[in-house]
Order: C-alpha cells, then sequence, then structure tokens
C-alpha cells in the first residue's frame, strides 16, 4: 500500500479563554513538552466521519511531527486498508500530543502517560473534536478510550459495543496497533489484528449511517 500524503489538518478553535495557550507550540499544561522534539498534532480532513485517536506519539512521529508513521503507523495502515477505509479520509491523533520517553542505551522507549498528562492534554483533544465532529471515534487502547470517555475506569474489555462520548460520538473501542505488534505467539498477534480490523469495519458501517447499538 502506497502510502497517502499527510491530509490537510482541521483548523482547532481558538482558546475560549485568556489563560489557554493560544497553540499546541506554545503549550504547557504538562510537562512533557521538555524532553519532546516538537508536539504532534492530529491530521486529517476537517470533514472526517471518523476520528482515530491513540495514545501518544512516538519515536519517529516525534522526530517528523506527522501522527502514526512509525511502525504501528504502517501496521494501522495495513489495518485500514484491510478495512476498506482510505487513511487520507480519517482525521489522525493522540490523546497526548507530546512522546513520552525513557532512555535506553540510545533508543527513546515509550512511557505510557500519567493520568494526569492526559487530562491536561484532554484541552486539545476536545478542539479537535469540536473541529471535525466526527460520527465516530476509534479509540485506540485503553489510554486512548479513557481519554474520549472522560471516565478513567473505562477499559477495552468492558466496551466491547459501541458506546457514546460526552460529544455525541459514537466510541468503538479496541487494540492500538502498536499492541498488535508486540503481542507474542503467531496465533495471538493473528486475533489481536483482526479485532483491529473488525473494529475499523465496524466504524465505517457507523459512519455510513448503518445501523448500530450503543449503550
Amino acid at each position: 500500500m502506497t502510502r497517502a500524503a499527510p491530509a490537510k489538518r482541521a483548523a482547532v478553535p481558538a482558546a475560549p479563554d485568556d489563560d489557554a495557550p493560544a497553540t499546541l507550540d506554545a503549550c504547557r499544561r504538562c510537562g512533557l513538552w521538555e524532553h519532546a522534539t516538537q508536539p504532534v498534532p492530529g491530521a486529517g480532513p476537517a470533514d472526517a466521519r471518523i476520528m482515530l485517536v491513540g495514545e501518544q506519539p512516538g519515536d519517529q512521529e516525534d522526530r517528523t511531527g506527522i501522527p502514526f508513521v512509525g511502525a504501528a503507523g504502517r501496521m494501522l495502515d495495513r489495518a485500514l486498508d484491510e478495512a476498506g477505509i482510505e487513511r487520507k479520509s480519517v482525521y489522525l491523533t493522540n490523546a497526548v500530543k507530546h512522546f513520552k520517553w525513557e532512555p535506553r542505551g540510545k533508543r527513546r522507549l515509550h512511557k505510557t502517560p500519567a493520568q494526569r498528562e492526559v487530562v491536561a492534554c484532554r484541552y486539545w483533544l476536545e478542539r479537535e473534536l469540536a473541529a471535525t465532529h466526527p460520527r465516530v471515534i476509534v479509540a485506540l487502547g485503553a489510554t486512548a478510550l479513557r481519554a474520549v470517555l472522560q471516565d478513567n475506569d473505562a477499559t477495552l474489555e468492558r466496551t466491547r459495543k459501541p458506546v457514546r462520548s460526552p460529544d455525541g460520538s459514537l466510541v468503538v473501542a479496541t487494540y492500538h496497533p502498536s499492541y498488535v505488534l508486540r503481542t507474542r505467539g503467531a496465533d495471538s498477534r493473528e486475533h489481536a489484528y483482526r479485532t483491529l480490523v473488525d473494529a475499523l469495519r465496524t466504524a465505517s458501517r457507523l459512519a455510513r449511517g448503518a445501523r448500530g447499538d450503543a449503550e
């Protein structure tokens, strides 16, 4: 599959209060900016019916400033293709906009964001939701699901059917593609991948207005 050029980013509405950062580059709502190369904003069409939300940028995303361009991004491209969804048609973003990492030799390894960091960055996710008004949100992993639902107790296991987010969008929860990559055993990895593809197919069906239940 040939990677499409990054879609034009939806314009994020201006902050409603004087104390809020005017731009993502200027954001200091948490301390992650200090060790990241740059923030990684969402990318995609302003009228996207589907928004995909991951946890945070990875090493390659941090360097390029574009979401989902590393190994997990390539896995996501494959899953989108199999689900019949064009990457350029969806809005891609993360619950946290800066890469949180820890050094391991010469490598920078992913470190899970703290809940306070996810809450701080919810400010930007809300503006992306207001700018795009997606019909369906695909939450890739537990961190993304909790950010989207604003529910610290939300889990993938308890969110097997589409649910409504506070903004009214349908939410489909599934594995993050990085989880698929980390899964050991060919059979287990294939099962995780199929779960991801099935969730994307469900999102596509719901985005087209096909009937679907929401809890």
